[in-house]
């Protein structure tokens, strides 16, 4: 009989016993650290550029869809004048048409000259300047063709300048 008592004494030494351990579960993950200041201001400053860059695409995209029906007109009423069929008042108006179209190109370039300078000046922007570069010199492309009554091409020229803005966009 001792030695049935000591066997089971030492069977409930022996076995784990869970009801004994820790009642409240441990997790490994921490809480990850807050951003410092300057992180949460270097956010901030991203979101703000990011911000400006859509709204370029934004208003570009707009000038292009208008620009798209314009320039057809511009140019059905030029072919009317080239054979002597456009009346006078329909050639006096496209001509105000187009040079309202054409400053509105150099207010897209304006634009874009001061995105391109904010992204150069801005240190926490500067990574994106090199998909940045080059959009205010497709606006003035643009501008140019509009200048020779290019008005498709300068639509097709601010296409590109979508096509990289989008491109930076989506960099940030």
């Amino acid at each position: 009989m001792k030695r049935v008592v000591t066997i089971l004494a030492l069977t409930l030494v022996l076995l784990p016993t869970t009801g004994f351990g820790q009642t409240r579960r441990r997790s490994t993950s921490k809480t990850p650290p807050r951003p410092s200041l300057a992180q949460q201001r270097a956010t901030e400053i991203q979101r703000d550029g990011a911000t400006r860059v859509a709204d370029q695409i934004k208003t570009l995209t707009k000038f292009i869809y208008l620009l798209g029906g314009v320039a057809k007109g511009l140019e059905s009423v030029d072919d009317a004048a080239r054979r002597n069929q456009a009346p006078p008042a329909a050639i006096e108006q496209a001509e105000k048409s187009k040079a309202v179209v054409r400053n509105s190109i150099r207010n897209v370039r304006e634009g874009l000259d001061q995105l391109e300078s904010y992204i150069r000046v801005t240190p926490e922007l500067q990574r994106y300047y090199i998909k940045i570069a080059g959009v205010a010199a497709g606006a003035a492309t643009a501008e140019q063709q509009a200048a020779a009554n290019q008005f498709d091409r300068a639509g097709r020229s601010l296409l590109d300048v979508v096509g990289r803005l989008t491109d930076a966009l989506q960099e940030m």
